[in-house]
């Protein structure tokens, strides 16, 4: 390690400590908490199925730079390029166009064999993984999935997701780490529906049989992401978060989060407290959304640093998953997911920098005043310090 950087380290080490802040136990936190990195920033949601379908659903990645992957094995040789830039624990978050197979495999045809090498991959180099079913680009997800007024095509995608957790599952099992199995669909209109209780009734149904079978939460945790409204789903957006929140308050299933799901000036970090408070297990997919859910690449900012430090000061890491959510084709696709990845860390060790303990003995005895001022004394400690040492300490160049 640069004796700069180890001198840089030892004087941010004193400074925290000034504040009842111990550097090491920050990091050492931080070395625990997996950051499941999104597969499918690198090849614009395209995924590797024989019989590939013309991305929907809302999905829009923008631009033409080179460098996209052929096949599956330059998009693992990227994957690895990206994970060496992400110091700390990682995990990989696929998505069931992601299989590994030669022949034609429908998605209610997926089977854990058709991502056998996901787990050698996983193995290999000591990550977990989480897995997500694809309900969109694809031919009968274009007038809705679980919620779809048609009997047949509702059970195809009820089958799909089914076998999307038996995969979930084995990645649990094979891996020693539980895998999040996060459903998500795009259900939805353009305009305003007459009826929006019917096609949540038909998503309830469909849920309740899907997750009729229980997995044990050490191998896998059924996690359901919302939605306020996308492209073609404006006007409605059967998954809600109400509708999901609802939900999961009388399932075993828990919420997914994601940055960009809600209205434009809206953020989350205040809801996460509801749900801790009811000791409810929560999943974040970390984004940025610029005006609307464009799937930005998530950077250190005000939204991103408020949600770890709202799980830090409730001390949840237990309770609480992190996935990076963002796909941008106008950008060098290896570097944008590393920025990604590097940026969740750092927001989280920000968090974890705070002077929590002080803060609330303020906050306890009714001194305001200082808190505000330890507030905002914080903002100047050196971050940058301790953030150089963490990424020297895994050997990973911060500047590439």
């Amino acid at each position: 390690m640069k004796e700069n950087i180890l001198n840089g380290y030892k004087i941010a080490k004193e400074l925290y400590k000034e504040v009842g802040v111990d550097t090491d136990q920050a990091i050492e936190i931080l070395e625990s908490i997996p950051i499941s990195i999104n597969c499918w920033q690198l090849d614009d949601v395209e995924g590797f199925e024989v019989n590939r379908h013309q991305t929907s659903g809302g999905i829009q990645a923008i631009g033409d730079y080179p460098g996209k992957p052929n096949n599956i094995e330059e998009f693992r040789e990227q994957l690895v390029d990206v994970l060496d830039k992400i110091p700390g624990k990682k995990k990989v978050n696929l998505h069931a166009i992601y299989l590994d197979a030669k022949e034609r495999v429908e998605r209610n045809e997926i089977e854990p064999k058709h991502f056998e090498s996901w787990v050698q991959f996983a193995k290999q180099h000591n990550i977990g993984l989480d897995f997500n079913p694809t309900l969109f680009s694809h031919p009968l997800a274009n007038h809705g999935t679980l919620s779809n007024r048609d009997p047949k095509i509702r059970e195809f995608w009820i089958e799909h997701v089914k076998r999307s957790r038996n995969i979930s599952e084995y990645f649990g099992k094979e891996l020693g780490q539980p895998s999040i199995h996060n459903i998500w669909l795009s259900d939805g209109l353009k305009e305003e529906p007459i009826d929006k209780v019917k096609p949540r009734k038909l998503i309830i149904e469909a849920l309740d049989d899907i997750l009729s079978r229980k997995v044990d939460k050490k191998y896998s945790i059924d996690a359901l992401e919302s939605k306020l409204f996308g492209l073609g789903s404006e006007a409605f957006v059967a998954g809600s978060h109400e509708f999901y929140l609802n939900y999961t308050a009388q399932s075993d299933a828990i919420n997914t989060y994601d940055m960009g799901h809600f209205h434009p000036t809206e953020t989350i970090h205040d809801k996460l407290a509801t749900l801790l408070a009811f000791d409810k297990n929560i999943h974040i997919h970390l984004s940025r959304a610029i005006r609307w859910d464009s799937d930005h690449v998530p950077v250190v900012d005000d939204d991103m640093i408020a949600i770890t430090k709202e799980i830090a000061r409730q001390n949840a890491f237990d309770k609480v998953s992190f996935s990076t959510d963002c796909f941008d084709a106008s950008i060098d696709r290896v570097k944008a997911l590393a920025i990604a990845g590097r940026s969740v860390a750092k927001s989280l060790l920000i968090a974890l920098l705070e002077p929590i303990e002080k803060l609330k003995e303020y906050e306890n005895n009714k001194d305001f005043t200082n808190k505000l001022a330890l507030l905002e004394y914080s903002k100047t400690l050196p971050f940058g310090l301790v953030w150089q040492y963490y990424c020297a300490k895994h050997e990973v160049n911060i500047k590439e």
